[in-house]
């Protein structure tokens, strides 16, 4: 089923077919791409991505260089250098964020990571690139769940230091794996909110150290038991939303615009989980949304294909994608 492969691929095909929607309402998109959206990726050769697709790229090749076992002493420098060498790029052209813009100067300037973060940002870009980490598993990598988590926060927090994008690149790589491990997805908004009330107080000190330090929090389980209840607070609403799918309306409106970490898990994983047999309607679902189009949809490939796995998207996408080179390798390490 190759779900390494269909997870990283459904990433960028969503971020590609989200990169032409995002900051248009809902009714301009329609106009541009009557009668329900777009479907199909441009006629580009290749068809671009987005900093969404080049950031997961930098996570995935992190973790590839990274020595064995995971560590924070062993991940921080490729993922460091991954993410300094993205910033530095001629390809960063694709209207980054400017928190991940700011903290990998920092990074470059050689700052400790925990002051070279931007501590008061919980911006998606927290989470659309960490699906690589939902791939780990103790056969392919040598990871357990906890260290997944672990990591899952890591990366994140190296460019947002603030809780709630820990808790929700945690959450969204939670998501991956399940997917991959073959949950049933009408199940995943309960048990997302067993899993967030299960981590609450988990700070993981061996790889966030003294990030915490920098908040006003009293410790270490305040500093993040405040990302997860803002995380649980989002998770309720999509559990809600589930309890009456609606295909029609703008989904950001419905779990929320996902400029924020939280709100990108919540609006991809609704987009999916109304589709989730079906990845091309799922990835147009989100990139006909008023919001971070882009991210959103980003994410969504990212769900569906870690369900349904590479074959289940257009075969011809894979020729014209982006960075296929790229995508493909990473998808071999651990499709294998």
């Amino acid at each position: 089923m190759k779900l390494a492969s269909g997870c990283l691929f459904g990433a960028a095909y969503g971020d590609a077919l989200g990169a032409d929607t995002e900051f248009l309402s809902v009714n301009a998109i329609l106009r541009r791409y009557p009668p329900a959206g777009p479907r199909e990726l441009t006629s580009d050769t290749p068809v671009r991505v987005t900093d969404d697709t080049q950031m997961t790229l930098a996570v995935g090749e992190a973790l590839l260089a990274a020595a064995r076992p995971y560590t924070a002493k062993t991940l921080e420098d490729p993922l460091r250098d991954a993410f300094v060498a993205w910033n530095e790029s001629p390809d960063n052209n694709r209207a980054p964020g400017m928190t991940c813009r700011q903290a990998c100067d920092y990074l470059a300037c050689g700052l400790p990571w925990y002051k070279a973060t931007i501590s008061g940002s919980k911006g998606c870009g927290a989470n659309m690139r960490v699906a690589p980490v939902g791939l780990l598993t103790t056969a392919n990598s040598g990871v357990t769940a906890s260290e997944r988590a672990a990591i899952a926060q890591f990366q994140a927090a190296l460019t947002h230091g603030h809780p709630t994008g820990l808790a929700a690149a945690d959450l969204t790589a939670w998501v991956v794996a399940e997917l991959a491990a073959g949950a049933d997805p009408s199940t995943l908004p309960e048990r997302l909110i067993e899993y967030a009330h299960s981590q609450r107080s988990v700070y993981h000190a061996d790889w966030l150290g003294p990030l915490w330090r920098r908040s006003a929090t009293q410790s270490p389980e305040n500093f993040i038991e405040s990302g997860w209840d803002e995380c649980l607070i989002v998770l309720e609403r999509l559990r809600l939303a589930m309890q009456h799918p609606d295909r029609e309306s703008d989904p950001c409106q419905i779990t929320g615009a996902g400029w924020i970490a939280e709100e990108a898990l919540t609006t991809g994983l609704y987009c999916f989980l109304v589709y989730p047999e079906d990845p091309v309607s799922a990835i147009q679902r989100a990139a006909v949304s008023s919001g971070d189009s882009d991210s959103i949809a980003c994410l969504t490939g990212a769900f569906v294909g870690a369900y349904l796995g590479m074959s289940a998207w257009p075969a011809d996408w894979q020729q014209r994608i982006e960075y296929r080179e790229r995508l493909t390798r990473l998808g071999n390490a651990w499709d294998s």
